[in-house]
C-alpha cells in the first residue's frame, strides 16, 4: 500500500497515520487563494476536536517558519443562535478583506456578557490562516480555502466532552446545537466536500502531536471547484 505521507489524489478509506507536515507540504505547494494567505477551514460537528487538531496543525506550520493565525469560529458566532451570522462575519469581515489583500478584523464575542468585545486584527501578510469550528467550511468559502478538513467521532463522545467542558447546566444548549448542525451539514454537503476526514477519537496507534488519523484522502475534491 502507497504510505498516507504523501497525499494523492484520492486516497479513500485509509486508517493508516498521516503527518500533519505531509499536509502543509501539499497546502505549501500549491498557490495561496487568499490573497498572501493559505486558508485551512476544520469543521466538524460540535466536540470532535477541531479546536485541538488547529493548535496541533499551527505548532507544525510554526516549527516550519509559517507565520500562522488560528481563528476559532466560537469568537464570531452570536451566542448559540448565532453561528450563520457568525460565518458571514468571517467571510465579510476577514476573508474577503484579505482576498483584497486588507487587513481582517473582528470582533470577539464574549459569551459570559453575550455581547461583542474587543477588535481583533488578522495582517494581510499572514502565511497560513487556520479558521476551526461549525460552518468554517461552509461553500461560501469554497474559492478561498487551501484545503478543507472534516473531523468526526460518535455522538456519546462529542456530547460527554461538551458537558464536561460547558457544565451540566448547558446539556439543552449542546442538544439544541446538535440538532441545529446535523441540519446545516447537510445543506452544506460539508463532510462530503472536505479533502481530509479525520477521526477524532482514533484507536489508532500515532503520535497525536504529528500525525492525524484520516479515514479518507481527497485532494481530487478541489475547493475552487466545489
Amino acid at each position: 500500500m502507497e504510505s498516507t505521507n504523501r497525499l494523492t489524489s484520492e486516497t479513500p478509506q485509509t486508517t493508516a497515520p498521516l503527518t500533519i507536515d505531509s499536509l502543509l507540504e501539499h497546502v505549501q505547494a500549491a498557490p495561496a487563494r487568499l490573497g498572501r494567505t493559505r486558508l485551512i477551514s476544520i469543521d466538524g460537528p460540535a466536540g470532535s476536536g477541531k479546536s485541538t487538531l488547529a493548535d496541533r496543525i499551527a505548532a507544525r506550520a510554526e516549527a516550519r517558519g509559517l507565520h500562522t493565525r488560528v481563528l476559532h469560529m466560537d469568537d464570531l458566532y452570536d451566542g448559540w443562535d448565532g453561528a450563520v451570522r457568525g460565518f458571514a462575519l468571517l467571510r465579510d469581515h476577514v476573508l474577503t478583506r484579505l482576498a483584497d489583500g486588507r487587513e481582517g478584523r473582528y470582533r470577539r464575542y464574549d459569551w459570559n456578557a453575550n455581547a461583542y468585545a474587543e477588535l481583533h486584527l488578522v495582517p494581510a501578510t499572514i502565511e497560513l490562516l487556520i479558521v476551526e469550528g461549525v460552518t468554517s467550511a461552509d461553500r461560501d468559502a469554497d474559492a478561498w480555502q487551501s484545503l478543507k478538513i472534516w473531523i468526526e467521532t460518535s455522538n456519546e463522545v462529542r456530547l460527554d466532552r461538551g458537558i464536561e467542558r460547558d457544565g451540566e447546566a448547558l446539556r439543552d444548549h449542546w442538544l439544541d446545537w446538535m440538532r441545529w448542525e446535523r441540519d446545516h451539514f447537510a445543506a452544506e454537503n460539508t463532510r462530503a466536500r472536505a479533502n481530509l476526514v479525520v477521526d477524532g477519537n482514533p484507536a489508532v496507534p500515532h503520535d497525536p502531536e504529528l500525525e492525524l488519523i484520516a479515514s479518507s484522502v481527497n485532494w481530487a475534491n478541489d475547493s475552487a471547484a466545489s
